[in-house]
């Protein structure tokens, strides 16, 4: 095979030579440095105290933490929205659509389009990041065609991935705090109900309290009876030492007044309708309706000032580690190597045709 190769084989100019020259004329001469800005960062929140209940509740209904949010930046960065946000004075589109970057690989270059779609996924890339969760630092980082403009999208990155954050703990914040003075606003309104319930049920009855009324009255009854007790015993004494005694008919008159005004007051109390017993039982409900609606209204607040507190605690921000750097040297392209990649791919390729055609060959023969 080696006496009839020949270095002017049509295969081999097509697999080897072709490939090599192409690729030695595009990285020897048109391709564009590439300068790489890395920056690297941690979304962490402060460390906290002790949860409280309310604090566990919202943990576990779901509250964004700040592994949470890192994930959040992670997708932030690569959507279009970061971009967006990135490119809105029009950064980007210049930074990667300059005249002096070879035609091959600007945006916008040779059989590329224009649109944002366009932008978006030469953005993409053009734009690395990636979270470790093992150590929770995220890695950023930004390849163009100069260090400057490098080093600028890095920085706008995280800029809004800082604002990004700021705009999470803000609706975390918001949504805590709503839910607590939802239950306080609850809270009040039963509070205010069952009060107003209780004034009403004073106002028709008249009374301020049915047990403390009740209890007045059974004085009453109890000085009532022991003046009626005297007057019997008076009774019956005038009676057996002075029949016909002119005190007689009073004193039966004053027993008879003050036995109606114990049955009256008796009555009132208990076993009469309206008594006070029967007002005591819905007094006694709207009381406690009262007290509950109270200890309510109180956990409420406290409530409202733990999930103020939490939410403060709660607040993320990022942390830069190492900041976007100014390269001063481009990493890519790694022209001799890509060169001699093509041409050891190249040969491998003609070998590999060369043999089979060779079988082909020998095959009809």
């Amino acid at each position: 095979m080696l006496k009839r190769f020949k270095i002017f084989d049509p295969l081999f100019i097509a697999a080897v030579i072709l490939p090599t020259t192409l690729s030695l004329l595009y990285f020897g001469f048109f391709a564009s440095d590439v300068y790489i800005s890395e920056s690297r960062f941690v979304v962490r929140s402060p460390d906290k105290p002790a949860m409280s209940a309310l604090g566990a509740v919202l943990s576990a209904g779901g509250i964004s933490t700040s592994g949470d949010k890192s994930y959040a930046v992670v997708d932030y960065v690569r959507s279009r929205d970061g971009l967006r946000d990135a490119n809105g004075d029009g950064a980007v589109t210049k930074a990667y659509a300059n005249d002096t970057i070879s035609t091959f690989d600007r945006f916008g270059g040779l059989l590329r389009g224009t649109t944002f779609e366009h932008l978006y996924e030469y953005y993409t890339g053009k734009v690395a990041i990636e979270f470790d969760t093992g150590t929770q630092v995220t890695r950023l980082t930004v390849s163009a065609f100069s260090p400057r403009d490098a080093q600028l999208i890095n920085q706008r990155l995280i800029e809004r991935s800082e604002q990004l954050v700021n705009r999470l703990n803000s609706r975390a914040q918001s949504d805590t705090i709503r839910l607590a003075n939802q239950e306080v606003d609850e809270a009040k309104r039963r509070a205010q109900a069952a009060a107003v319930a209780l004034a009403r049920f004073r106002d028709d009855r008249r009374l301020l309290d049915p047990e403390k009324e009740a209890a007045v009255r059974l004085q009453m009854v109890s000085k009532l009876q022991d003046e009626l007790i005297a007057s019997r015993t008076q009774l019956a004494q005038i009676r057996q030492f002075a029949p016909h005694n002119p005190q007689l008919p009073a004193l039966q008159t004053k027993i008879a007044t003050l036995s109606a005004e114990i049955a009256d007051q008796t009555g009132k109390i208990a076993g009469a309708p309206g008594s006070l017993s029967g007002e005591s039982v819905r007094y006694q409900s709207l009381r406690i309706d009262a007290e509950v609606a109270d200890k309510q209204l109180a956990a409420a607040l406290a409530g409202l000032q733990d999930a103020t507190a939490d939410a403060r605690r709660k607040q993320a921000y990022v942390e830069r580690v190492a900041g976007p750097n100014l390269p001063d040297y481009p990493l890519e392209p790694h022209r001799w190597k890509a060169i001699l990649a093509t041409l050891i791919m190249g040969i491998i390729a003609w070998g590999v045709l060369r043999t089979l055609i060779a079988g082909v060959r020998e095959h009809h023969d």
